[in-house]
């Protein structure tokens, strides 16, 4: 970066060790930007059962005194989003090996709860919502590019809209997840935050308890111009 002026994104940020030389770069005017994951800011090593691999991914989930440095970077802007890294593994893979962590499948599966975990574990730490929004929606949308069309409310954007509940509760069940295939680390966890109806370009596509199944999947390719 610093002989080529060109622009770094650092994913997957697990580990606070990294910490002191990304503020450095940031300190010195580098174009960098860094991001972490729903998993890496909800779960603890420590508290990872033996040969539960579906908590497996790389780099590794670490300590409890890790997330916090974790949390403390977001809130300093040192990371600045948090991307979901998806992982759609089968069951078979996921759990092959039974419980042996060098056979089993890497990879969290949690896109659908990905917004509700971040904000439960933001919430036990008296951080606002709006932070969060901040981290998982207008500074994602800024880095690829589409700021003004996503991640915001405003004359002209893309209306995708979500109605959120930030203070109902509900019990995560794998197998009811609209994910592919029915394995996530965050089985039976009780996370903060329903999502009641989701909005793509001002139309409805999901609603709590109602049938999305006949809802055809929507979408299309979003294409960014260079600035160089």
């Amino acid at each position: 970066m610093r002989a080529t002026g060109a622009r770094a994104h650092i994913l997957h940020l697990s580990s606070g060790e990294a910490l002191a030389g990304i503020r450095a770069a940031k300190a010195e005017g580098l174009p960098i930007t860094v991001e972490t994951c729903p998993h890496y800011l909800s779960f603890a090593a420590e508290h990872i059962p033996d040969g539960a691999t579906q908590f497996k991914c790389c780099p590794p989930i670490r300590d409890e005194a890790n997330r916090g440095l974790l949390w403390a970077a977001l809130l300093d802007g040192t990371i600045d989003l948090i991307a979901s890294d998806h992982s759609p593994s089968t069951a078979e893979l996921k759990f092959a090996g039974d419980g042996d962590f060098q056979e089993a499948w890497g990879g969290i599966a949690g896109l659908q709860v990905s917004f509700p975990a971040v904000w439960t574990a933001a919430r036990e730490r008296g951080i606002p919502l709006e932070r969060v929004l901040g981290w998982m929606a207008a500074n994602t949308a800024e880095l690829v590019g589409l700021t003004g069309a996503k991640g915001v409310i405003a004359v002209g954007a893309d209306a995708d809209l979500v109605a959120f509940s930030p203070e109902v509760s509900f019990a995560v069940e794998a197998s009811a997840l609209a994910h592919k295939n029915p394995v996530s680390a965050y089985d039976g966890r009780t996370l903060y935050g329903q999502v009641e109806t989701t909005w793509l370009a001002g139309e409805v596509v999901h609603a709590r308890g109602g049938d999305d199944a006949e809802r055809a999947p929507r979408g299309r390719l979003l294409e960014r111009r260079s600035t160089l």
